[in-house]
């Protein structure tokens, strides 16, 4: 197995299956109509934007950095939002975007001028979610994110050509429908007079057991009812499950248990495992524990069970406890599964461990370095 040879840590993308997920994304764009956007936030790899850029129809960014990679990597539609547009950087974000979408009615206001030449919308605040925790709850209570449809009352709305609403968190066609049900009875005297509406994030389309044809249908079906283009801005959906993480076992210790440390970190490399938190599989083992030592399963006889660990201070940097076929050793790897999205993107030095490589899997099955770092990213960075 190529694991054996490379430096670690590494994130290593495989295209046939990131090619998987974008035939999908773009089968569903052919079938409904919708335009799909890769969301950056999400999923940024730079060695695989011409790729994706094959299958979707652009990006959606977060801001002027964002839109700078998209233009840089992709160069296909973009579209900007971001909860606060800065002064000094509204200018060339204008210049790099297809569609701008604003947060506020202050926003838009302060910057119509600005944006004359871009298709200008506003996010909306559905006030209804269905995510699974309130840290990843765009419409809860007190939300910065969007304007509640009694806002819009009494606007004029000639200058914005669509509307933007973003609810969903790793979730179904059905929570879709649930939402768009909200948004069209908070918002559907204003839809009819827009181009376009973006549906957001958060659909779990590329995951096993996911109803696409409900999606397609959803989609259709809004877009025929009032003359628009839909849009849909997947980021996890991009990179679900289309590669991994690499470590090394740096040292074993004992303190009631066996504990691996490994040279990576769960805090710095991958961060939604303590803020979800869940716990990740990892190649040829079981979940015994997870990260909090809640049980999940039994040690057998012949198995031998390791707490796996990060490489920081953090007392909690703790992967989880999982068992194996046969003793770890020193330089033994540990692959993570499915660790693309949402990891590259949010990675730190934290204690100033190692930012983990960059690597493609190509479809001739070669192994290319698409970034390898050192001290001096580091040393820039602080």
């Amino acid at each position: 197995m190529f694991y054996e040879k490379i430096q670690t840590p590494a994130y290593i993308l495989e295209e046939d299956k990131l090619r998987k997920n974008c035939e999908l994304l773009a089968s569903v764009s052919e079938k409904s109509g919708v335009k799909v956007l890769l969301a950056l936030k999400g999923f940024a790899f730079s060695g695989a934007m011409k790729i994706v850029g094959e299958y979707l129809k652009g990006c959606t960014c977060s801001g002027l950095w964002e839109a700078k990679f998209a233009k840089e990597y992709m160069d296909k539609e973009i579209h900007t939002y971001s909860p606060a547009f800065k002064e000094d950087e509204i200018d060339e974000i204008a210049s790099l975007s297809h569609h701008i979408v604003f947060n506020s009615l202050a926003q838009f206001h302060k910057f119509q001028a600005k944006t004359q030449k871009n298709s200008l919308g506003l996010r909306c605040n559905v006030e209804f979610s269905l995510a699974p925790k309130e840290l990843y709850n765009p419409c809860g209570r007190y939300s910065r994110l969007g304007i509640r449809a009694k806002d819009f009352e009494n606007v004029d709305l000639n200058a914005i050509e669509g509307l933007h609403f973003h609810a969903l968190c790793e979730e179904s066609a059905d929570a879709l429908e649930a939402v768009l049900k909200a948004f069209e009875e908070k918002f559907g005297k204003w839809i009819g007079q827009m181009k376009w509406v973006n549906f957001g994030g958060g659909h779990h389309i590329t995951k096993k057991g996911y109803d696409v044809e409900k999606l397609i249908a959803l989609c259709k079906n809004f877009s025929d009812k009032y003359g628009v283009q839909v849009y849909l801005e997947p980021g996890e959906a991009v990179g679900w499950q289309t590669g991994n993480l690499v470590a090394s076992v740096v040292d074993i210790i004992e303190n009631e248990k066996q504990i691996a440390i490994l040279d990576t970190s769960s805090e710095a490399h991958m961060p939604d495992t303590i803020i979800m938190p869940y716990t990740s599989e990892v190649l040829n083992a079981r979940i015994l524990a997870t990260r909090e030592n809640e049980k999940i399963s039994d040690l057998k006889e012949s198995e031998f069970s390791y707490l796996l660990t990060g490489n920081t201070c953090l007392a909690g940097d703790v992967m989880g406890e999982y068992a194996f076929d046969k003793k770890l050793k020193i330089g033994d790897k540990i692959v993570f599964l499915d660790q693309i999205h949402y990891t590259i993107v949010k990675n730190t030095t934290f204690n100033g461990i190692r930012l983990p490589n960059l690597m493609l899997l190509n479809a001739k099955n070669e192994l290319q370095m698409i970034r390898e770092f050192s001290y001096k990213d580091y040393s820039l960075r602080n």
